[in-house]
């Protein structure tokens, strides 16, 4: 029979998002685990949810553009830039030898 412990971690988990399956996995395993050693589920569960942490507080960041997203429209500019040079150097040598 489930403890009251184990209850209480169930409702948690489920709370938190976890899908049954999952919570009822990860209740189990804790219910088997003898102290001092945790099974392999549960160091899997807990890496894989520290990850899924970890990836919405990035998402969660103001910074929007990738770094190389800033890069490439840095160069997007620069050679606009050189395109428009060029283009008005050739307008004027056109003008130029029109006269």
């Amino acid at each position: 029979m489930a403890s009251k412990r184990d209850t209480d971690l169930f409702r948690a988990l489920r709370a938190a998002g976890l899908r049954k399956k999952v919570a009822h996995a990860v209740t189990d395993a804790t219910r088997k685990t003898t102290p001092g050693k945790q099974s392999k589920l549960l160091v899997r569960t807990i890496e894989n949810l520290n990850t899924a942490a970890a990836e919405i507080e990035r998402r969660a960041d103001g910074n929007k553009r990738s770094q190389a997203a800033k890069k490439a429209a840095q160069t997007r500019k620069r050679k606009a830039a050189a395109r428009s040079t060029v283009a008005d150097t050739a307008a004027e040598t056109r003008t130029d030898t029109d006269a």
